[in-house]
C-alpha cells in the first residue's frame, strides 16, 4: 500500500520545537478546522522527539466516556504485571526503553486504590504528578491530550475538564514539570475556554489550518498532478489535507480529478442542504448558554448568506445559529482571531450552491 507522506508543517513544527526547548510554563492548544492535519502534525512531531523527552499521547477520539471508570481506563495504561507501591522505582523502570505511551503507566494495585477512593481526581492527579516528578530527573514529560472536548460536559463533583485544566496549570505554570498540549477541532469548546478566561495568561494557541495555495500545489506536485489538475483540486477542495489525499488516491486509480471533485461537491451540497432545510419542518432546539433555544430557518440562512461573497468574516459574539452550524461541521470558529469561516473550501462552495435555492 502506498502511503501519503507528511508534508510541510514547518511553521507549526518550529513553533512547537520552540515551546519544547523552553521550560514548561504554559498549556498549548493546537486547534484548527476538522481534518486539517492536527493529529498528523502531533504524531509526526512525537516520532522525531529527542530521547530527552518522554511523550504520553492520550486520544479521546471515539471514546465513550460517561464516568470516572471510563476516563481512568483511557487516561492510564494499566500494568497488570506490576504490583509495586514505589512510584519512584516504577517510573525509573520506564526510562530505558520508553518511546511513546498511550496512557500514564500505573501498576494494577495502585489503579484499583485510586478507583476505590471517593475523590478519585485528587489521587489520580497526585499519582501523575509523582510519576512525572520521578521521570523528570532524566527526561522531560510531554503530555498530549487529543479531543479533550469529549469530556467537556462531564460533571463529577464539578466539571471534570475544569479539574483537568487546573491540574495542567499546576504541571506547567506552577511546577514547570511537564509540557502539556491539548489538541482539538471543536472550536466551540475552545471558544468557551477562551471567552471564560479560565486559562488567562496560562496558555497559548497554535492554529493548524488547512494548507495555503503554495503548500497545496507543492504537495500535489509530489504525486504527479499536472498544473491543470492542481488548479482543479484547489478550486474544489482548497488545502484540506484529507480531501487532497482522497484526490491523490483517486488519481492513482486513474479517475478524472474533475469528476471526483465535482462528485465530492455534489455530495457535500446535498448534506448541507438537508441540515438547513430540515429546520423548515422541525422545531429544532439547541442548548446555548445553558438554555434551550429554538432555531429558525431564516436566521440560519442569514448566517450562511454572509459567505455569498466572502470566505470569512469577523464576529462579535457566538449565536445559537452559529453554534448549530459549527456543531454540524459546516462552519469553523476561530476564537483567538474572532473569525468565522466554512470548515473547508468544499463547504464554502457547497454553501454557495445551497444559497442559490434559498
Amino acid at each position: 500500500m502506498k502511503r501519503i507522506e507528511f508534508h510541510d508543517r514547518e511553521k507549526e513544527t518550529e513553533e512547537i520545537h520552540g515551546i519544547l526547548d523552553s521550560e514548561p510554563s504554559l498549556i498549548t492548544f493546537v486547534y484548527g478546522p476538522i481534518n486539517s492535519g492536527k493529529t498528523t502534525l502531533i504524531n509526526n512531531l512525537i516520532g522525531q522527539l529527542p530521547e530527552e523527552y518522554a511523550p504520553f499521547y492520550i486520544n479521546l477520539r471515539g471514546r465513550f466516556i460517561t464516568g470516572y471508570e471510563d476516563f481512568l481506563n483511557v487516561l492510564f495504561e494499566i500494568d497488570e504485571g506490576s504490583a509495586t507501591d514505589n512510584i519512584g522505582e516504577y517510573a525509573q523502570s520506564f526510562l530505558k526503553d520508553l518511546k511513546i505511551l498511550s496512557g500514564i503507566p500505573i501498576p494494577l494495585n495502585l489503579f484499583e486504590q485510586i478507583f476505590e477512593k471517593k475523590d478519585k481526581s485528587k489521587d489520580m492527579f497526585k499519582y501523575i504528578e509523582r510519576f512525572f516528578t520521578e521521570m523528570s530527573e532524566k527526561r522531560v514529560p510531554v503530555l498530549i491530550v487529543d479531543e479533550l472536548q469529549v469530556i467537556g460536559d462531564m460533571k463529577i463533583d464539578g466539571h471534570l475538564v475544569y479539574k483537568l485544566f487546573n491540574f495542567f496549570v499546576r504541571l506547567t505554570k506552577e511546577l514547570h514539570l511537564a509540557h502539556v498540549f491539548v489538541v482539538t477541532s471543536d472550536s466551540l469548546f475552545l471558544e468557551q475556554v477562551y471567552s471564560e478566561a479560565m486559562l488567562s495568561e496560562r496558555c497559548k494557541y497554535l492554529l493548524a489550518d488547512d494548507f495555503d495555495y503554495g503548500t497545496t500545489i507543492a504537495f500535489l506536485d509530489r504525486y504527479g498532478f499536472d498544473m491543470h489538475e492542481k488548479e482543479i483540486a484547489w478550486h474544489y477542495v482548497g488545502g484540506k489535507p484529507v480531501s487532497l489525499v482522497r484526490l491523490i488516491n483517486e488519481k492513482r486509480s486513474e479517475k478524472e480529478i474533475e469528476d471526483v471533485a465535482a462528485s465530492m461537491l455534489k455530495l457535500r451540497t446535498g448534506e448541507i442542504r438537508q441540515r438547513i432545510r430540515v429546520l423548515k419542518i422541525v422545531n429544532k432546539k439547541i442548548l446555548f448558554e445553558k438554555e434551550e433555544m429554538e432555531l429558525k430557518y431564516d436566521d440560519v440562512t442569514k448566517i450562511l448568506d454572509k459567505f455569498s461573497d466572502e470566505e470569512s468574516y469577523t464576529y462579535e459574539m457566538i449565536t445559537p445559529e452559529i453554534t448549530y452550524l459549527v456543531k454540524e461541521n459546516i462552519l469553523f470558529v476561530d476564537p483567538v482571531n474572532c473569525i468565522i469561516k466554512p470548515q473547508s473550501h468544499l463547504n464554502l462552495l457547497a454553501i454557495r450552491e445551497v444559497l442559490k435555492n434559498v
